[in-house]
């Protein structure tokens, strides 16, 4: 039995017609500008919430004293990492560099925040683990410094 891709359908028409258009259409969106979308959708996330803790670091430490509560770390610690951890992921994730180990990084701080912070919060904590799951997988894409470095050091050898 032969697999029907969206490309070897027979053209139909209405909503069949219609719905094979859109599986086209679909299937023409290069990955390089989903992985482009996803890095800048996370990396502004991160960035907004780094530099949120960076405002006010003393409210960013009692937050984490206080409502945050994380076990073993110290609160300031806590909070040097977290922002740290948020800053230089959005920056690497942002330029696509060192892109999979950033987005491994960043899925971290998700599944801190899922497990012992916000635990409830699990739609908003996956709306952020997806488009890292992605970078994770796939890579940044071509738009990425990851891209450069791959194709510059590949001419070295």
């Amino acid at each position: 039995m032969t697999m029907m891709t969206p490309t070897s359908m027979p053209e139909r028409g209405g909503f069949a017609g219609l719905y094979s258009q859109a599986l086209r259409l679909a299937s023409s969106v290069p990955l390089s500008a989903v992985q482009l979308v996803s890095r800048l959708t996370v990396a502004n996330v991160f960035w907004q919430s780094s530099q949120s803790k960076l405002a006010s670091w003393p409210v960013t430490v009692q937050l984490f004293a206080f409502e945050y509560r994380l076990p073993v770390l110290d609160p300031g610690v806590a909070a040097l990492l977290a922002t740290a951890a948020e800053l230089s992921g959005a920056i690497l994730i942002f330029f696509g560099l060192f892109s999979r180990l950033a987005a491994l990084m960043l899925l971290g701080v998700v599944a801190t925040i899922q497990i012992f912070v916000y635990p409830t919060h699990w739609g908003e904590h996956l709306t952020w683990a997806a488009p890292l799951l992605l970078i994770f997988a796939r890579g940044a894409g071509v738009i990425s410094l990851d891209h450069l470095a791959g194709r510059f050091f590949s001419r070295e050898r």
